[in-house]
């Protein structure tokens, strides 16, 4: 096989640091694992465990795709310095990242401040890969490499996403611990509780004079309503007695005009009956009258003659 280019070297050479990183997170992630009591924290450093492992895979393949090898640091020179080179570097990078496993398990001095130290160290490790991974998407993309961008992007994607969890998860974490850690009655400084209780007993008060003040009003409120509803009663019951007694009234005085004037009536067709029955019977006289002229002149006539 042809020695790998500077082109390639130089993508070997990132592609490695990266490789370096992963497999020293793996060693720390465990020690993590091994420490962390929350379900939900564990289960998430789990599944960032398999990617991680599954990201050194990766990063293995494609290292050898372009003609190199893991562990080592390759730069452009003769290929046996840059075989040294990488040798020793990957020999420092074993040794601390052994070392880093067991201090981890120390730290803090009670578990909630365990988690919270790893959760920042944790923090820490994903931004370096994110600058790492966003270095070798730059690099890979001006030399066009589309392989290397794929998968570079594939793994920062990975990290983000871990690096939200932990941003979100490293607050929690701190809260816990001052519940773990510190009394409650200590929590805020003396002279703010005690202005508070002050400050709620006097908010306390003043609602329970309000609300008496409120009380009294609506009862006050109440009785003048009362007042008034019963004398607008009396009132309508005195009105009612007095329209009543004056429709009665006026009644009784319709009824006796009508029969008086039903009387006078009366009288009157009476009177003028009679002094028609007078006035025929006048008539009637004077006819008769008459006829016994007449008849007696006619006969005194006859005789006479």
């Amino acid at each position: 096989m042809a020695d790998p280019t500077t082109r390639e070297l130089k993508l070997i050479q990132y592609l490695n640091e990266a490789y370096a990183k992963e497999r020293e997170l793996e060693t720390a992630l465990n020690a993590h694992i091994s420490m962390t009591t929350r379900p939900p924290y564990k289960k998430r450093l789990q599944e960032h465990l398999r990617e991680t492992k599954a990201q050194a895979r990766n990063l293995e393949r494609r290292v050898k795709q372009l003609g190199g090898k893991v562990d080592t640091v390759d730069l452009p020179g003769p290929e046996v310095a840059g075989r040294a080179a990488g040798k020793a570097a990957s020999a420092a990078k074993k040794g601390v990242t052994l070392a880093k496993g067991p201090l981890h398990v120390l730290r803090g001095t009670g578990e909630a401040e365990k988690m919270l130290k790893n959760a920042k160290t944790e923090f820490f490790n994903e931004a370096e890969e994110i600058a790492t991974y966003t270095g070798i998407i730059a690099l890979a993309d001006a030399l066009s490499d589309k392989e290397t961008v794929k998968l570079a992007r594939e793994h920062l994607r990975q990290e983000q996403r871990m690096q939200r969890f932990l941003e979100k998860l490293i607050p929690q974490l701190t809260k816990a611990v001052v519940t773990e850690e510190i009394p409650a009655r200590e929590r805020k400084p003396e002279g703010t509780t005690t202005r508070r209780r002050r400050s709620t007993s006097s908010r306390a008060r003043s609602s329970a004079s309000s609300r008496g003040r409120s009380t009294s009003r609506s009862s006050s409120t109440s009785k003048s309503s009362g007042r008034s509803s019963g004398g607008t009663k009396r009132r309508a019951s005195s009105s009612g007695s007095t329209r009543s007694s004056g429709s009665t009234r006026s009644s009784g005085s319709t009824r006796s005009s009508g029969s008086t004037r039903s009387s006078g009536s009366t009288r009157s067709s009476r009177s003028s009956n009679g002094a028609s029955a007078s006035s025929r019977r006048r008539t009637t006289a004077r006819s008769g009258s008459s006829s016994r002229r007449s008849s007696g002149g006619g006969s005194g006539r006859s005789s006479s003659s």
